[in-house]
């Protein structure tokens, strides 16, 4: 009988201590996340100073290579993007363009689009800043 109540005795502890609430420590960030490179994938970025693109035209990089481009009183455009060698190729209304990745963090993307005549460069920013600071400043 008394061998069985020390057994019932720490099962009861053992299962109290296992229940009891904890002071839980923040979680923290894993080393590979907190360094890995920033992404321009499934962000909405929005275009703060362009060549040709107006600013304030959204641009969606979809995981799945959809690309969706719209600004305010147009029709959302759908092309698709890969990554290459060099870094991106845009599918817009059937034409291909290489795309050069010129600044890429969690705050600023900016893009050199090699179009037909001369190269256009976008920087964005993603859509919920309201930083309109062109690149380098």
């Amino acid at each position: 009988m008394r061998r069985c109540g020390h057994l019932l005795i720490t099962t009861v502890l053992l299962s109290s201590w296992a229940c009891a609430p904890r002071a839980s420590s923040p979680p923290q960030e894993s080393p590979q996340r907190a360094n890995a490179p920033a992404s321009f994938v499934n962000r909405v970025w929005r275009v703060t100073q362009s060549s040709a693109a107006a600013p304030g035209t959204l641009y969606v990089f979809l995981a799945d290579g959809t690309l969706v481009v719209t600004s305010t009183g147009s029709k959302p455009m759908l092309g698709t993007w890969t990554r290459s060698k060099d870094g991106l190729v845009m599918v817009e209304e059937s034409h291909p363009y290489q795309v050069e990745i010129l600044e890429l963090s969690a705050d600023r993307f900016t893009i050199r689009s090699h179009n037909p005549g001369e190269p256009v460069d976008i920087a964005m920013v993603p859509a919920e800043t309201t930083d309109a600071h062109p690149p380098g400043t």
